[in-house]
């Protein structure tokens, strides 16, 4: 597992935690991953999709794919029967799995090659995984609060107790959001998830005041995994 802060970045963001929760009931918790799946399907269905293109290629264009190969053998022409021709495509099909399998090993290239869509739902859904067991419902009042950090994915989430996400739309997070994301863009990952959590804190102050015998019930320390 990649680990990208060191003890001064955790202690950033867990003093921001410790700052933010001094004005709100609200119980922030925060976690940075280095990414939220493997997507090893996803490797998959590529390497099935080149195999796929390169034998139909073979297949509406034997001639052309036959002559290259007759041209790699000295020149020599051979006929090619049915169960060679089957055999050949087969053979270049499996080949092109195997290829396409391995190049995705380069990480910068596999993530590059996943959908948008595909990252954003398992971000989101990692973030909920992390959110129920840190977070749901681990305070006197339901307010506890997740924000979520996906490396590899350049994505950010934040998931709520029920008791905050009915008094504060998903949009108002958004701040939160920018604020994190235009530090973490510049390399400030430590300072983005703490200006983060200092706008959740402050959202979070003006719906959930911190009362006199409030009590610090989830540990402020930043989570990496």
């Amino acid at each position: 597992m990649a680990r990208y802060l060191d003890d001064t970045g955790h202690a950033i963001v867990s003093s921001a935690v410790a700052q933010a929760e001094l004005e709100t009931s609200g119980e922030i918790v925060t976690v940075l991953a280095d990414r939220s799946d493997g997507y090893t399907d996803v490797a998959l269905w590529w390497s099935i999709a080149a195999a796929f293109t390169a034998m139909s290629a073979m297949t509406l264009f034997p001639e052309f794919y036959l002559d290259k190969l007759t041209w790699l053998m000295g020149g020599w022409s051979h006929d090619w029967t049915n169960g060679e021709l089957f055999g050949l495509i087969t053979g270049v099909g499996f080949l092109k799995f195997i290829g396409m399998m391995l190049i995705q090993q380069w990480q910068p290239l596999k993530f590059w090659l996943v959908p948008g869509p595909v990252k954003r739902t398992r971000v989101r859904e990692q973030a909920i995984k992390h959110f129920k067991v840190g977070a749901e419902r681990r305070t006197h009042g339901r307010t506890g609060i997740l924000l979520y950090l996906s490396m590899r994915e350049h994505r950010a989430e934040i998931v709520a107790d029920e008791p905050i996400a009915l008094k504060v739309p998903a949009e108002v997070w958004g701040e939160a959001m920018a604020d994190m994301l235009g530090e973490i863009k510049q390399g400030h990952i430590a300072q983005g998830l703490a200006a983060g959590v200092r706008d959740v804190g402050k959202v979070l102050s003006e719906h959930f005041p911190r009362s006199e015998d409030d009590q610090n019930e989830l540990p402020d320390r930043l989570i990496e995994v």
